[in-house]
C-alpha cells in the first residue's frame, strides 16, 4: 500500500500536493474542488501590505473629513498606524474556507517591510487559519542598501510575525541572497517553521507602442523547477524548518524529484491554471504509479534520498557538476 502522507508545519497531510497562493482560491467552490481532487491543504491568495495600508488611510480620511473647522475634533481620532482594521473580506474568506473543507487552510501575507501590517497576522490566526505563509517580496533598488540590510529587513519581519502568532509560520523567499544557505539558516533560527523556495519576481515589460511599463505575468514551466530543487537538495538536513518546493511542479514526476531532494511538500499553481483543478488527481495518480513501479512504499522513504547530504555524488550540487555540464552540448529533440 503506497503511503503518500507527510507532515508540514506540524500539520498531518494526506499527500504532498498543496495548491499555492493564487486567485484560484478566491472562490470557495474552487477550494472544495481542490479538496475533492486530492489537495492536502490550500494556500489562500495573498493579502498585500499595501491593501492594509490603503484601508487604514481611507478610514482615517473618512473619519476626519470636515473636522478642519473644529480642530479639537482631530484629537478624538488616533493616527492611521494605530488603527488595527484590515480587509474583513479576507478574514471572512478564511472562515468560509474552514467551514467548507476539512483540509488545512494556510493564509498568505505579502509584504516587504516591518510595520503595522504584520499585526494583521494575529487576526488571520483568530479567523481560523491553520498556518500562515509570509511572502516577503522585496526588490532593493537603492544602491546604498547593503546585502546585510536586506537580510536584516527580512529577519525583522519574520521575528515580528512570530512574536504575534502561535500558529506555524512559513516564509516564502527569493533566491537572490548573496548566500542563500546562510540566509536559510538565519530564518530557521529566527523561528520560521518552513521555507518556501522560491517566490518569483514578475519583471515588467515595455509597451513600445503606448510607451508604458506593463506587468507581464508568465506562468512557470517545468524547467523552473531546477532552482528550488538545487537549493532544497543543498539545505536538506542542515536546517530544522520544513522545505517547500514551488515553481515548476507540473507533473507527478516533478513532485517526486522535489521530495527526493528533500522537500516536505510541493506547491502547485501554473499546472492548475493550464490543466484545471482536477489535474491534482492526475499528479497524485502519477506519483503512486511511479512509487509502485520503483518499489517505494512511502514519502518518508524517499525524502532527501537524492539530497546533497545523501546522494552518492555530493559534488553534483556544486561547481564540479557545472564544469561537467558545460562540456556536453545541449541536445534538442526534433
Amino acid at each position: 500500500m503506497i503511503n503518500l502522507s507527510t507532515t508540514y508545519l506540524g500539520l498531518k497531510l494526506k499527500n504532498p500536493l498543496v495548491p499555492s497562493a493564487s486567485t484560484i482560491s478566491d472562490d470557495i467552490g474552487n477550494i472544495r474542488k481542490m479538496e475533492d481532487s486530492g489537495a492536502a491543504a490550500v494556500v489562500l491568495h495573498s493579502l498585500f501590505e499595501e491593501q492594509l495600508r490603503s484601508d487604514r488611510a481611507e478610514l482615517f480620511e473618512r473619519m476626519t473629513s470636515g473636522t478642519e473647522s473644529f480642530p479639537e475634533a482631530l484629537t478624538y481620532f488616533p493616527e492611521p498606524p494605530k488603527f488595527e482594521l484590515g480587509p474583513e473580506t479576507y478574514l471572512e474568506h478564511i472562515r468560509k474556507a474552514k467551514a467548507a473543507v476539512k483540509i488545512p487552510i494556510i493564509a498568505s501575507l505579502n509584504g516587504s517591510s516591518a510595520g503595522g501590517w504584520t499585526d494583521y497576522a494575529k487576526k488571520i490566526q483568530q479567523a481560523g487559519a491553520n498556518a500562515l505563509e509570509l511572502n516577503i517580496y522585496f526588490i532593493p533598488t537603492d544602491p546604498g542598501l547593503t546585502g546585510a540590510a536586506v537580510e536584516d529587513r527580512t529577519l525583522e519581519i519574520v521575528k515580528a510575525v512570530k512574536s504575534t502568532v502561535t500558529c506555524p509560520v512559513a516564509v516564502k523567499i527569493s533566491p537572490f541572497f548573496s548566500n542563500t544557505a546562510n540566509m536559510a539558516q538565519k530564518l530557521d533560527k529566527a523561528g520560521a517553521d518552513g521555507l518556501v523556495l522560491f517566490n518569483r519576481f514578475y519583471q515588467p515589460d515595455i509597451d513600445i507602442d503606448e510607451l508604458e511599463i506593463r506587468p507581464n505575468v508568465l506562468l512557470s514551466t517545468p524547467q523552473a523547477a531546477r532552482l528550488p530543487l538545487t537549493w532544497i537538495g543543498i539545505l536538506y538536513g542542515r536546517i530544522k524548518a520544513d522545505l517547500v518546493a514551488t515553481s515548476g511542479v507540473h507533473q507527478g514526476r516533478d513532485a517526486i524529484k522535489m521530495i527526493m531532494a528533500g522537500a516536505t511538500v510541493t506547491q502547485v499553481c501554473a499546472a492548475l491554471y493550464r490543466n484545471g483543478i482536477k489535474h491534482l488527481a492526475v499528479m497524485e495518480r502519477e506519483m503512486r504509479e511511479w512509487m509502485e513501479k520503483n518499489e517505494y512504499e512511502s514519502i518518508q522513504q524517499m525524502r532527501g534520498s537524492m539530497s546533497q547530504k545523501n546522494c552518492a555524488d555530493p559534488a553534483a550540487f556544486e561547481r564540479a557538476q557545472y564544469m561537467r555540464a558545460i562540456q556536453k552540448p545541449p541536445v534538442e529533440k526534433v
